[in-house]
Parts: structure tokens; sequence; C-alpha cells
């Protein structure tokens, strides 16, 4: 699977595209960026309306190829060094959304995979 990332896309598509592949899984952009193991405050987040364009501090076109086993600390570090974008990604847990920054050694398909069976 591969997100295009464009500058006149809003967040809230690009989210749309990243949860279609991954039900269980959300992204979140953020202003500031966090550090390996720490969480971000919701107070950081972009406003979902806002263009990629408006956010990106680098400017590389193209795809973003998204694998189900990437894991979350690739996928985030690939927003940040190729569009200078910070995000994280949120697994469901229930009712909440839960940061993976304690699991971000984990893939994509497995965050997503460890909810499914939850659900069950």
């Amino acid at each position: 699977m591969a997100i295009t990332i464009s500058d006149n896309q809003s967040i809230a598509q690009v989210k749309t595209l990243f949860t279609e592949h991954f039900p269980f899984l959300k992204l979140e952009f953020y202003i500031n960026e966090h550090q390996t193991g720490e969480g971000n405050s919701d107070q950081s987040i972009h406003d979902a309306n806002k263009t990629i364009g408006d956010i990106r501090s680098k400017h590389n076109s193209g795809e973003l190829s998204i694998h189900g086993n990437q894991k979350v600390s690739t996928l985030e570090q690939v927003f940040h060094d190729h569009y200078g974008l910070n995000v994280q990604v949120f697994r469901k847990s229930d009712e909440v959304w839960l940061q993976t920054t304690a699991t971000d050694e984990w893939t994509l398909s497995e965050q997503n995979h460890t909810v499914e069976e939850h659900h069950h």
C-alpha cells in the first residue's frame, strides 16, 4: 500500500487512508517531535483541516509506502525524514486510543492484529 503525500491533501485525508488499511490504528500529526519512548500532548496535535503543505517542513513529494511489516518507529521516522512531519501511531483499546510509544518496535500488522484478536 502506498499513501501519496501531496501538499494539497488535508491531514484528515491522509489519516483516513491510513485507517482504511489498518482499521484499529490511527495516525496523529503533531507540531512538535516526541522523544523516543515518550508521548505527545494533545495540545500539539495539528488541526486535521490543515493541508500537508501547511505543516510540513520538507517538501519531497511522492508516495509513502506503508507495509504491514514496517515497524511503527520506522514509519514515524520516514514521515519525519522525508516530509518533515511528526506523526504518531495510535492503537485502539476498547473505546480508547493508546499511543504506541511502548510498542514502537512492533510492526503495523502486529499492532492492528493485537487489537483485532482482543475484539473477538
